[in-house]
This record gives C-alpha cells, sequence and structure tokens, in this order.
C-alpha cells in the first residue's frame, strides 16, 4: 500500500490514477483503513482508490465532540475537498454504509453510486436492545469488551481456527481505537439506524446493497429493505458468511462490486 498520508486530521491512503473514477471506501467500527487490503490492488487498477481512517479509529485523530452520521459524512467531505474529488463511489462497511447513505442523503451531488457491506438497517426491538448494550458495555468497560464474543460473530469457526492472523490484525486494529472516540461511535452505530429510516430517501442514486447469509447483525432481511429504499438496486447475498465476510472471502465481495462498477460507469 502507498504511504499513508494525512490532511491535517484524517490519516488515509491513495491508490490507482487520479485522473480515474475515484472510489471512497469507509471501514467499520473498531476497524481501520488496512481492513480493505485484499480488494484495493484490483479496484486500483481501474479507478483511484481512497481508504482512510474514521476519527478515532487507526491514525486519525480523535473525536472531540460526541459521533454522529453528521460529523463522519462531513470528514468524507472534508477529505474529498482536499484531494480535489468533485465525485465518488462510495463503498461502506457496516457502520460505513450508514455513513455513506447519510452523505447520499446530504450531498447527492457527490455521489456516483453506492456500495452498501453489512450494515445494519431497521432492527426488531430484541436485537437492537442488544446492540445498546453493547454499546454501554464498551463505554463502562473499555474497548476490547465485548470484542471475544464479535470474533465469533463475525467470522466461521473454521475460519478462525485455520487464519489466527487474520483475527490477530482485527484485535490489533481495535488496539488502535481511542476509547472515548469508540465509545462514542457504537452508539451511533446501535441510534443510527433510525436517523437514516426517518430520512428522506435518495431514490435516484445506483446502489449496490451487500450482506452475508449467516450475519447476524446485518442480516438479509435488513439488506433487502435496504434495497428497497432505492430503485437502482442490486442485491447481492453471500452464502454462508458471518459479519466479515469480507475478510473472509474477499472474491466474494470483490467480483459483484466490479461487475457493479462496470454497470454504473454506463449507468453515469
Amino acid at each position: 500500500m502507498d504511504i499513508t498520508k494525512y490532511n491535517r486530521e484524517t490519516s488515509f491512503q491513495a491508490f490507482g490514477v487520479k485522473t480515474e473514477p475515484a472510489i471512497i471506501l469507509i471501514h467499520g467500527l473498531g476497524l481501520c483503513k488496512d481492513l480493505w487490503e485484499d480488494i484495493v490492488p484490483e479496484l486500483a487498477k481501474v479507478y483511484h482508490v481512497i481508504v482512510y481512517d474514521l476519527y478515532g479509529h487507526g491514525f486519525s485523530k480523535p473525536l472531540d465532540s460526541e459521533a454522529s452520521l453528521e460529523i463522519f459524512s462531513t470528514q468524507i467531505i472534508d477529505l474529498m475537498a482536499y484531494l480535489n474529488i468533485k465525485k465518488a463511489h462510495f463503498i461502506g462497511f457496516s457502520i460505513g454504509g450508514m455513513i455513506n447513505r447519510k452523505l447520499a442523503i446530504n450531498h447527492p451531488e457527490k455521489v456516483l453510486s453506492l456500495i452498501i457491506l453489512n450494515s445494519p438497517h431497521q432492527r426488531e426491538p430484541k436485537l437492537q436492545r442488544i446492540v445498546e448494550e453493547r454499546a454501554d458495555q464498551v463505554r463502562e468497560e473499555g474497548v476490547s469488551a465485548t470484542l471475544d464474543d464479535a470474533l465469533i460473530r463475525w467470522f466461521t469457526e473454521k475460519f478462525r481456527l485455520k487464519y489466527g492472523n487474520k483475527i490477530a490484525l482485527v484485535v490489533k486494529w481495535r488496539k488502535l481505537v481511542d476509547s472515548k472516540s469508540y465509545a462514542s461511535t457504537a452508539r451511533v452505530l446501535a441510534l443510527g439506524v433510525n436517523e437514516l429510516i426517518n430520512q428522506k430517501k435518495n431514490y435516484k442514486i445506483r446502489t449496490l446493497v451487500m450482506t452475508c447469509e449467516k450475519d447476524s447483525g446485518s442480516t438479509p432481511r435488513m439488506a433487502r429493505e435496504i434495497a428497497r429504499d432505492y430503485n437502482c438496486s442490486e442485491l447481492v447475498l453471500v452464502p454462508y458468511l458471518r459479519h466479515l465476510g469480507l475478510m473472509e472471502d474477499p472474491r466474494a465481495f470483490l467480483i459483484p462490486i466490479l461487475n457493479f462498477l462496470r454497470g454504473s460507469n454506463k449507468w453515469h
């Protein structure tokens, strides 16, 4: 990967050719821009690819106020201005898929397309309580309080046993986060879905929605509901895998993403 750069507040890396259409990739809670390392090389053959760390994650600055989808979407707009990017395709994983939806609501003129990966939508009451309890737990006990259980939810048992090096990466990324920023962002993951549901949808943006068959927090039902919010949407369900199927089988995501982006270029 290229040398990490900063725009004073945000740590980012850029790949590919600047004259090609831009893709901005948004990682999930407790992760960092290195989440995308298995798919960036293929994307960078055709596009100008930007990966970055959310505030309080990786090597970006900590949050100086309570987290919100507004703050995180504005972080992207500021990064685009710094890089002189007028429009981009936005790929968001988990809370990243909430952030790119918020950006599309506020700044549809900046969006070439949306790709929403393993991202939550309206939860059933029991699951909503569980997610809120996890957010409370990390606020009280620290960033690693929920990690062991999360690894079970995120990866298949076979993968956890065989690829300890990948699991160690996720643990490393969690240790990079700023504790206050993480706790605040966990509340956004828990409560921000309602904000998206209650705001006007942008039906004209071409959208790819993906999740995994065994993702217990961003379920196939949720993915179908997100896809219904956009008239120009495609839905892909990845069999067998869990929340971080993106790490377990990158090509299961990369191939649909590339096919979708080729269609987006024609559509625009």
